[in-house]
């Protein structure tokens, strides 16, 4: 996980991920965990709801108690080691809501993602002016802020650059047809998508009006991988969000990635359809 955006935040959420799950792994209470370490129950709580920052050697200890291997503990102790870094989107602290700010550390962290969208296209695929046209009206988003949300947004993306995040996506045909700011704004936009098409970090599906019935239908969601500790997944409402941190779950939802996949077009499919909507977007026809 070198080079990615440090958050300490979202590093003690994950190495508290990964405890919890290996203590229940191993048929060890919180209790017994306490034991080992030498501390409270409490303290064992904390440590894996990440209020607490895990240092490498209470990491350690734990991970041994719950017998992991060598190189996992390895793994996890260096990240703790790490948790102490400063945040990397601290300027835009005041622009995220708080819920949303442990998302924001674990998509910097991660090296790759899956993402399907059913009502707006990815953050990370986003130019400005479609941001900006998003959050016109918005209840959440006075329009004051709205320039330093935008900014935020734009300063999130890590599909290009150096150390790039991976991505799949699969959005729904009508996202094309939904003229997002005007005319001139949308066939911007397209144009990014096919732009970000072209890079072998990114994969992009449309799923088609003709599919009626997918994997999709229950809602949005996300999936965030990382280097050394265990994927989640992520599913958003208004005002909060969901992580999904049960690894048989998780699987649940990959499976349910790669179904929504096999049943969107084709990568060149999905561009020539995004083409053909540019296309139909004639200056003409904006406000």
């Amino acid at each position: 996980m070198t080079d990615r955006r440090a958050d300490p935040s979202a590093l003690r959420f994950l190495i508290g991920h990964d405890l919890r799950a290996m203590r229940e792994r191993a048929g060890v209470k919180q209790i017994e965990a306490a034991e080992a370490l030498g501390c409270s129950q409490p303290k064992i709580n904390h440590l894996e709801s990440g209020r607490t920052q895990q240092q490498p050697e209470q990491v350690t200890i734990l991970l041994k108690r719950y017998g992991a291997d060598v190189e996992h503990i390895d793994r996890m102790a260096s990240l703790a080691g790490r948790a102490d870094q400063g945040t990397w989107w601290a300027p835009f602290g005041d622009a995220l809501p708080n819920w949303f700010k442990t998302f924001v550390g674990l998509e910097g962290l991660a090296t790759s993602a899956f993402t399907y969208k059913s009502l707006v296209l990815p953050g990370q695929f986003q130019t400005a002016e479609y941001a900006a046209a998003l959050l016109v009206g918005n209840l959440r988003v006075a329009p004051m802020d709205a320039p330093h949300v935008i900014a935020a947004r734009m300063a999130r993306q890590r599909v290009l650059g150096s150390n790039p995040l991976r991505i799949r996506a699969v959005i729904e045909q009508h996202l094309l047809d939904r003229v997002v700011g005007g005319a001139e704004v949308m066939r911007a936009q397209l144009r990014r998508l096919l732009s970000l098409m072209r890079q072998k970090n990114v994969e992009l599906r449309v799923m088609p009006v003709e599919v009626a019935v997918h994997d999709g239908l229950d809602g949005d969601f996300l999936l965030l991988d990382f280097e050394e500790a265990q994927g989640i997944g992520y599913i958003e409402y208004p005002n909060g969000a969901v992580y999904v941190q049960d690894q048989d779950q998780v699987a649940a939802y990959r499976l349910a990635a790669d179904r929504l996949c096999a049943a969107a077009l084709s990568v060149s499919d999905s561009a020539d359809l995004i083409a053909a909507r540019i296309a139909a977007l004639d200056p003409s026809s904006e406000d």
